[in-house]
């Protein structure tokens, strides 16, 4: 059914474009027959007037063409040149707002004047132009805030850190306070792995446009992995786990995928309540497996649903310290990487995360 949509949408825009390139076309046909038309007017005035004589006797046919050919050519410059500010004042305006754009001015925006505006082509031109424009203003205004948001992120745990460590140092303390230093600097220590990890698998994902090191191997027991390594979250806020799995087996990038369970267990571990539950469930098909991820707690708002797998993006900022906003990017890009589709559902206090993957890697 998605094919079919996308042939359709496919076959709507090669019309539009197709139609943009009859306009022209004929803009220009008209042109060079107004022309045409001007000298051969221009001849006849001129004849009737006895200021040239174009008889048989007088002037070989050849002669007559050729006098409509300069003549044209004349019309037809003089035409073009008056229509040309016209025909280029919208190709002036996007060239400009493309130069605005290179220099780093994402506020650019494009909208044609009436009544080229009208045109279907020339609209789509316009929503293409500008999406980009904003999704660029968008990401450099989340880059600009995830560069502050981790620096000071990742200065914290150090101090910490470093705070602790010279205590320890200094001695004279109980054997209860050394206890709880080092447990707050194993946990400021993990923090910053856990941040530094996502940010090189980021980039690492990002950089990868072939997928490689593909095996085949048992999903499920992997996900069970990714449940028991974010064991010390889910038990502090006291959710259950509700995970009863038969064995399904998948081909993949095994590292990659693992990244992927234990980046939306952590996800759906933040946004849910104390003591309520969180639900992985496994399903297939003869060509995919399907696995979905189900918290209770704060629903995504529907606006930030197309931009939760932007990178650096947050719903909700008052938990930045709870991560960097680039968990979901990289589900996001090793699902893709795999040919597989993510979906998103959040209403009635329920989110739900589903992963489709290809049980085959051709």
């Amino acid at each position: 059914m998605k094919k079919v949509k996308r042939k359709i949408k496919h076959m709507g825009e090669r019309k539009e474009r197709f139609a943009l390139t009859l306009l022209i076309s004929g803009f220009v046909f008209v042109i060079n027959t107004i022309a045409l038309l001007l000298a051969i007017v221009i001849i006849i005035v001129f004849s009737k007037l006895n200021i040239i004589h174009v008889t048989e006797e007088q002037v070989r046919l050849n002669d007559v063409l050729w006098l409509l050919s300069i003549c044209s050519l004349i019309l037809g410059f003089l035409i073009t040149t008056v229509t040309s500010k016209i025909t280029m004042k919208p190709v002036n305006r996007m060239i400009n707002q493309l130069n605005r754009l290179a220099q780093g001015d994402f506020k650019a925006r494009l909208h044609f004047g009436k009544p080229i505006s009208s045109h279907p082509a020339f609209q789509e031109i316009e929503k293409s132009f500008n999406r980009a424009a904003e999704e660029l203003e968008h990401t450099e205004i989340l880059q600009s805030d995830f560069i502050n948001n981790f620096s000071h992120e990742f200065k914290t745990p150090i101090v910490s850190i470093a705070g602790f460590a010279k205590l320890l140092r200094h001695g004279n303390l109980t054997e209860e306070e050394k206890n709880e230093y080092l447990t707050v600097i194993e946990e400021e220590s993990r923090r910053l792995a856990d941040m530094s990890a996502n940010i090189l698998n980021l980039t690492n994902i990002e950089n990868q446009k072939v997928l490689t090191d593909i095996t085949n191997f048992n999903l499920s027991e992997q996900i069970r992995g990714a449940v028991l390594l974010l064991v010390d979250k889910w038990t502090h806020k006291n959710l259950d786990i509700d995970m009863e799995l038969d064995e399904f087996f998948i081909e993949g990038n095994e590292e990659m995928l693992k990244q992927v369970w234990i980046n939306l267990f952590d996800n759906a571990i933040k946004f849910s309540e104390p003591n309520g539950k969180v639900s992985v469930s496994i399903t297939d098909n003869e060509e995919s497996v399907c696995v979905s991820v189900t918290n209770h707690g704060e629903e995504i708002p529907k606006e930030s649903m197309k931009r939760i797998f932007n990178k650096f993006y947050q719903v909700d900022e008052s938990r930045s310290s709870e991560g960097c906003g680039i968990g979901l990017t990289i589900v996001k890009k090793v699902c893709d990487l795999h040919k597989g589709e993510l979906f998103v559902m959040s209403e009635n206090h329920t989110t739900t995360f589903t992963v489709i993957l290809p049980k085959r890697q051709h």
